[in-house]
């Protein structure tokens, strides 16, 4: 860990801070000057991100930033190990690819009736769910359906649906599972309003940053935000639950008698109470995962470099945080600039994918050396296995 000056709180870091361009190192300057901030940690995938920083993890006392968690509320990741080794996957991989692309929507697609609840294992209180719906912010209510059909979808940009291989030790080639998904339209909509909304309170008039504006304690829209922001948290670990089942599915139709292990899943875009120093803050991960100790979670690579499973070490410096993924070293709109379909191509060889050039910003060149990201933390997080994706789905 590194300390960086920061302005009521020092910035402490996995990352160097001379990699890390100069607005993403305002946005953190910003966010430890804020007058209820507790600590700042800083994850090696750092990078600049619209709003607050990804990346970042940001412990406040009796407030929260609605752009510090970001649009894709709940955004996250889901793994499960299965029974079956590289040898019993099909040769032809492009054939389970259009399976499990036919049974889960992607891009901006959807159901076309809502995934029946008793399909996602595991799972309750669907009824509770929805009804809770009614109590969301009054302009989405038009959206209930549109929801409903989209539970059990992926989205797209760097979202994703992989099979993999686990690499090394005496597992080496086990295949399983992996996604990555959040809260789909509604959460965008939802966060969306209540950060237009946070901007419009006096008490931000006269923030360093007008996008990390707070929500504070004991406030009609403290008390609003926290409504729709844990619902939205919900409806994330929901939809990814029922991809995971919808994914399951498709590969034992492709491969009959695959049995799966316990699934595991963890958020990377949201917000937790919790304790540190004996001070009860919200702590907000964007772009980072909660890695208490024995906590099982998942860094993701590029799709076309591998991934990792990983158990926290409950370091309390970092809040108890891990790196979300590899992270962007490069924008999406440069990715576009300097690299064509076929530099995809060749960066995803032996991987089931597109590779045409609606997908050229999903680069692994756009993104860190994963390995490097994980070697940084080795203080947050220990590997349980290392994954080598065989295919890849994207919207």
């Amino acid at each position: 860990m590194r300390t960086v000056e920061g302005g009521r709180v020092p910035i402490r870091m996995w990352a160097d801070p001379d990699s890390i361009e100069d607005a993403a190192l305002g946005q953190l300057r910003n966010a430890s000057n804020l007058p209820w901030i507790h600590g700042v940690a800083v994850m090696p995938d750092v990078h600049y991100g619209k709003g607050a920083t990804v990346g970042s993890v940001l412990a406040m006392r009796d407030a929260v930033s609605p752009a510090a968690v970001g649009v894709d509320i709940g955004c996250g990741m889901s793994a499960v190990r299965t029974s079956l080794t590289a040898a019993d996957l099909p040769d032809d991989l492009g054939r389970l690819r259009r399976r499990i692309e036919s049974a889960v929507p992607v891009g901006f697609a959807m159901h076309e009736t809502p995934v029946n609840p008793d399909r996602v294992p595991g799972t309750g209180g669907w009824d509770d769910f929805w009804a809770r719906f009614a109590e969301l912010h009054p302009d989405v209510q038009s959206l209930r359906e549109r929801a409903r059909r989209q539970i059990g979808s992926l989205g797209g940009g760097n979202h994703f649906i992989e099979v993999c291989l686990e690499q090394g030790g005496e597992d080496a080639g086990r295949v399983w599972l992996m996604l990555h998904s959040g809260s789909r339209g509604i959460g965008n909509e939802l966060a969306k309003r209540h950060i237009d909304a946070a901007r419009g309170l006096p008490h931000n008039a006269d923030l360093p940053d007008p996008d990390l504006a707070v929500f504070v304690a004991d406030t009609p829209e403290m008390a609003a935000y926290r409504g729709d922001l844990f619902w939205a948290q919900e409806y994330a670990a929901r939809n990814r639950a029922t991809m995971v089942a919808l994914v399951q599915s498709a590969l034992a139709e492709v491969v009959p008698g695959t049995r799966f292990d316990e699934p595991i899943s963890c958020h990377h875009n949201y917000v937790a109470e919790e304790t540190f120093d004996g001070v009860d803050v919200l702590v907000t991960r964007k772009g980072a995962i909660r890695a208490g100790s024995g906590e099982m979670g998942i860094i993701p690579g590029s799709m076309g470099t591998g991934s990792y499973i990983v158990r926290g070490l409950g370091n309390p410096e970092s809040f108890r945080s891990a790196s979300h993924g590899a992270g962007r070293r490069m924008s999406r709109r440069k990715a576009k600039k300097t690299f064509s379909a076929d530099d995809l191509a060749a960066q995803t060889a032996g991987v089931e994918c597109r590779k045409d050039g609606a997908v050229v910003d999903e680069i692994p060149s756009a993104y860190k050396d994963i390995d490097a990201v994980i070697r940084a933390q080795r203080d947050l997080v220990e590997v349980v296995a290392q994954l080598k994706q065989v295919v890849c789905v994207k919207g």
